[in-house]
């Protein structure tokens, strides 16, 4: 038979005082007689008394849970999470952690469901379907810190710590322009996913500052999934003149392009050039290895903490602020000719 966890009632009952009694002492509170207070830390610690965190929290308005909402928990995110989580392990809190799977429906239900956890608010990248950000407005409301990191909204005030996503794409289409490439294809997500417009961005503005064209046959929008990605870069593969470089957002979307161009018999970069975004392991795996834009996932994950805590102990009077990283462009056998 399961035994029971000891409660304080129990202690209680066991030490013959009152329930009041065995609280104030395991709580260190002044007015408990010393040593009844030696006796109900020693016996708590004999039979393994573990406090009610949920209990106390809501005693005290203070769970130390931070939710953190991801769209999946790929290279990159995965990567964010650990940072969030040990910058909230040093600082005393604990992090309750969900995936959207991409999908604003489930986004919404898990918004819900953390914040009826207690949690003291949410650090969120949003996924590539939210449009409407009433969930998040709501946690507003209530004087719940918010913090956006990767994935924001410009309609929300709140911190964000993102990567300066434009120049990334600037520095992944400069270099194939250096290359010799003359028709760049562009491989993005939703039109409302803000980082995949703020990376076509960035592949305007490098093709305008070499005076290129801009071919609106090559500038192609899809879902955030690798198998769209391969449909989409089939129909480029289909054109009847074919890119000779194609720029993708994540390397998600630049394995479905790496996958198409291998089964069309094509050869990297002879035949057409690859760059990706995000810089996970596998790029520099495959044959040939994949060119991709690195950011600092751990890091921005610490920092979207650390802005959160700060948030937090700061009230009404914290400021929100906006801590922008710099990418870093690694240049492999897909792009080097």
């Amino acid at each position: 038979m399961k035994t029971k966890a000891p409660t304080i009632k129990l202690i209680a009952k066991e030490l013959g005082v009152s329930i009041s009694t065995v609280s104030r002492a395991l709580r260190d509170m002044p007015e408990v007689n010393p040593e009844t207070r030696r006796r109900i830390m020693k016996y708590a610690e004999e039979v393994d008394y573990q406090p009610n965190m949920v209990a106390t929290s809501l005693v005290n308005q203070n769970s130390r849970l931070i939710g953190v909402i991801v769209p999946n928990m790929d290279y990159f995110f995965a990567s964010a999470v650990k940072g969030i989580d040990e910058a909230a392990m040093e600082a005393g809190y604990t992090v309750v952690i969900s995936q959207s799977n991409e999908s604003y429906g489930r986004e919404l239900a898990n918004t819900q469901r953390i914040m009826g956890s207690q949690v003291e608010g949410l650090i969120v990248s949003l996924s590539s379907e939210t449009q409407n950000i009433d969930h998040i407005k709501k946690i507003l409301k209530r004087n719940k810190p918010v913090v956006f990191f990767d994935r924001d909204t410009p309609d929300i005030r709140a911190s964000k710590v993102v990567l300066d996503n434009e120049l990334g794409a600037y520095k992944a289409v400069k270099h194939l322009i250096s290359k010799g490439c003359k028709r760049i294809a562009y491989l993005g997500a939703e039109k409302n996913l803000q980082i995949s417009n703020s990376r076509e961005q960035g592949y305007l503005k490098a093709l305008k500052e070499a005076n290129m064209s801009i071919d609106e046959s090559l500038i192609v929008h899809g879902k955030f999934e690798k198998d769209n990605a391969y449909l989409k870069t089939m129909e480029l593969l289909r054109l009847k003149t074919i890119p000779d470089a194609i720029f993708a957002i994540s390397d998600r979307l630049a394995l479905g392009a790496y996958m198409a161009i291998k089964d069309k018999g094509l050869r990297m970069p002879e035949d057409i050039a690859l760059v990706g975004f995000n810089d996970e392991p596998i790029m520099s795996l495959l044959s040939p290895s994949i060119s991709s834009v690195s950011q600092p996932a751990f890091e921005m994950g610490k920092m979207a903490a650390r802005l959160f805590i700060e948030q937090l102990n700061s009230g009404e009077e914290f400021e929100p602020r906006t801590e922008i990283f710099q990418p870093e462009l690694k240049i492999r056998d897909s792009s080097t000719f």
